[in-house]
């Protein structure tokens, strides 16, 4: 049986995060990835945002993690050259009964340290982007997109320099919670199976962090979380669109509406909308229904009345990896070791935890160094 000191399990933006700061720390690191390649389930399937720290519980795990990660995730894309742009957000309210809820969203903002954003009359918004229809909005400058697929290659180039590994097409099966380590059994794409203990196992499995912690015997079982997946839907724009920034409905359960964004060319894209699975198994369906459009046309059209007929067409969808489900209040994120020297788990690290990746992995690896 081969022993190792540190495993990573997941190559998605969490598990690189938290495998190159271990590895940078002088940790000897592997990392399994069950998939051929990094990034293809959450961390490939998302709207390329970089959250400002607006919308969390003020003190969360979410909000502190966001600011703190947007931060170092700005200053990290400047000094790796990774393509990025602060383009700035507005939050429009369509309605009074929206602006209340907006005024409260702008005391929650300077609440978490988001201190830059500011609160627009309508005819301020519409004066920005003039095909704009809004009673009020927030700005927030803060806000901007990323080359995700780039910002990842940067830690995957971070960790192997500092000596982490990357095993891709191994997945872990299951395993077992000692007093020396963690034993774990991996299954090869081939069918392949090993067996290794490590030291040290940061559970970074995203949709599969729950299933996988459950089939790691030895570990507290009932204080593993529930997993729920909300599908996200994306549709792009047939033309291009007329705004510079991007544009976000008042937040709704589940979610944060369905919202303009950008990508680095300029081009519009709307979505996610929140879309409930029953029963996931491992082969998730990312088709995205076009008959969901009609919802989008709606929603869009209140802030966006001059949208063309026929100008959305299906693109991609993503699944959230949430912790509480339908008509719950959202989850934080959590981290948990289950009662385990050797173990921490990463759950519902959904949005915004691309922004706060960074962020993340340095309280990971904290938690770890305190084990």
């Amino acid at each position: 049986m081969d022993k190792l000191d540190c495993v990573v399990i997941g190559a998605g933006a969490i598990g690189l995060a938290v495998a190159r700061f271990l590895a940078m720390a002088g940790r000897e690191v592997v990392i399994l990835e069950k998939h051929r390649a990094i990034g293809m389930e959450t961390s490939s399937r998302n709207s390329e945002v970089i959250h400002a720290g607006i919308y969390y519980p003020t003190g969360s795990l979410k909000a502190r993690l966001c600011v703190a990660g947007r931060d170092a995730l700005y200053a990290y894309c400047n000094e790796r050259a990774i393509s990025h742009r602060r383009c700035g957000k507005l939050i429009v309210a369509t309605s009074e009964a929206q602006s209340t809820r907006l005024a409260a969203l702008h005391s929650q903002a300077h609440a978490n340290g988001c201190n830059e954003v500011g609160f627009l009359t309508g005819p301020e918004a519409m004066s920005l982007e003039p095909d704009l229809s809004c009673v009020a909005a927030l700005s927030s400058p803060n806000t901007g997109v990323i080359d995700s697929h780039a910002y990842m290659l940067a830690l995957q180039g971070d960790a192997e320099n500092a000596g982490a590994m990357i095993a891709f097409g191994s997945e872990v099966t299951s395993g077992a919670a000692t007093e020396n380590g963690i034993v774990l059994q991996v299954t090869s794409i081939d069918g392949t199976q090993s067996e290794l203990q490590a030291q040290t196992v940061v559970n970074c499995g995203g949709l599969w962090a729950s299933h996988i912690a459950r089939h790691v015997a030895g570990l507290q079982q009932e204080s593993i979380p529930t997993a729920w997946f909300a599908k996200g839907n994306y549709y792009s724009l047939a033309a291009k669109a007329p705004f510079s920034r991007l544009i976000y409905p008042v937040p709704e359960p589940g979610g944060l509406g369905v919202h303009l964004t950008l990508d680095l060319g300029g081009q519009a894209r709307f979505g996610p909308d929140v879309e409930w699975l029953e029963n996931v198994a491992d082969n998730i369906d990312y088709t995205v229904d076009p008959g969901r459009a009609e919802r989008f046309y709606r929603e869009i059209r209140a802030y966006w009345p001059q949208l063309p007929d026929a100008s959305l067409q299906p693109a991609y969808s993503g699944v959230r990896p949430k912790i509480s489900g339908p008509g719950a209040p959202a989850a934080d994120f959590l981290f948990s070791s289950h009662g385990s020297a050797h173990y921490l788990g990463l759950y519902g690290i959904e949005s915004p935890g691309l922004t706060a990746s960074l962020a993340i992995a340095e309280y990971a690896a904290n938690l770890i160094a305190q084990k």
